[in-house]
């Protein structure tokens, strides 16, 4: 199979072509700082048989934030604590890639501690209040937190790092028109809302090196009225891909896409996966880096199609949280479905225990735990 096929992104030797896609795991301290639960469950993945494991979407500066228990990079001092999780990672003999966020107008002051940042002063369903307009200076500022995080990385031991351009956060905020309405070299044209995305990436990449895997990963489609299409997509890709880019993740929606959104509901047969594979396939034609695709994935041989033609990878996440073993399941012959049933029930212990894990999983083993002592 393709899936178990070795494959390497820019010298980071991978064993497969399974990636855990990024989650949020809400399993750090209230500044972000990892706990040994986050290492713990890092470590299982690994143990696992994923060939890449993504982290949970980490803040870059702490206006970024978005969710209580969410990792940060923002500082030097949780050092030990990230060190400690890599290692984890790699005497498992795994891969881990850490993911750069900043959430922008897609948080609240609560969480940020001050006036959201956006591209524009717009109130949109995805925007909880009304963000503040980003000055030169604040775009400037960001930028260079994007490049400090990524420094801390690579610092840290993680073996890649992976920009969150995505599902309506503050990069993806540039790429779209519902978002950016700005009228300078910012904002318009697709050539100015990938700017931002563009000189993100520049200073990453000039703080990391050349031989330093860079990823990103990108909406196809925002699945929203006003919002990033596909074309413009393709375009900000291209020209990603043009810049030395050595992977992109392929997703689609925001929060405010309703069904469409990036954690579909109740995927429950081989038609309803892949439901993001129709724009990985448009991006995998216009650029020469891998491509990874994200989206509803539980079977191996919805995988394996993916990989014949439209895909380098494929990436999962939820299914991984009930199933952190679900690789070596597969890569051992048995090949029957992941038993996620895509009813997102893992999130809510997140705000209330300190955690996500899959609820359907624990109440099927408290039933049978039940049922044998009586």
């Amino acid at each position: 199979m393709i899936l178990f096929s070795a494959a390497a992104i820019n010298g980071m030797n991978l064993k497969n072509r399974l990636v855990r896609s990024a989650t949020w795991e809400g399993m750090c301290a209230p500044d972000g700082r990892p706990t040994p639960k986050l290492t713990a469950c890092y470590r299982e993945l690994a143990r696992g048989g994923v060939g890449l494991i993504i982290s949970g979407y980490t803040f870059v500066r702490a206006d970024g934030r978005q969710l209580p228990g969410k990792m940060g990079i923002a500082s030097d001092d949780f050092a030990a604590e990230m060190r400690e999780l890599t290692d984890a990672v790699h005497g498992e003999g795994g891969k881990i890639c850490l993911q750069l966020v900043h959430a922008g107008g897609q948080t609240d002051s609560a969480n940020a501690g001050s006036q959201p940042l956006a591209p524009s002063a717009v109130k949109v369903e995805q925007f909880p209040e009304l963000p503040r307009a980003m000055t030169f200076a604040d775009i400037q500022s960001v930028i260079k937190a994007f490049r400090k995080a990524a420094r801390r990385g690579k610092a840290y031991g993680f073996d890649a790092v992976q920009l969150h351009a995505a599902h309506g956060y503050l990069i993806n905020q540039f790429l779209s028109p519902h978002t950016n309405q700005r009228d300078d070299e910012y904002g318009g044209s697709a050539a100015k809302r990938s700017r931002f995305l563009l000189e993100v990436y520049r200073a990453v990449r000039e703080e990391v090196g050349r031989d330093y895997p860079v990823l990103v990963k990108l909406n196809g489609s925002d699945n929203l009225a006003g919002g990033l299409e596909l074309a413009d997509a393709v375009y900000a890709a291209q020209q990603l891909d043009q810049a030395g880019i050595d992977g992109i993740e392929i997703s689609g929606g925001t929060t405010a896409s309703g069904a469409n959104s990036p954690i579909r509901l109740n995927v429950a047969r081989a038609a309803d996966e892949a439901y993001n594979l129709p724009l990985a396939k448009a991006v995998k034609a216009a650029v020469a880096c891998p491509v990874m695709v994200v989206g509803g994935f539980r079977s191996p041989e919805v995988c394996e199609a993916a990989l014949q033609h439209d895909a380098d990878f494929v990436a999962m996440s939820r299914p991984f949280i009930r199933e952190p073993d679900l690789a070596r399941r597969w890569h051992s012959g048995d090949h029957s479905r992941a038993t996620c049933i895509s009813c997102n029930g893992c999130f809510a212990p997140g705000f209330t225990e300190g955690g996500i894990y899959c609820t359907t999983d624990k109440k099927e083993r408290e039933k049978r735990a039940k049922n044998v002592s009586q």
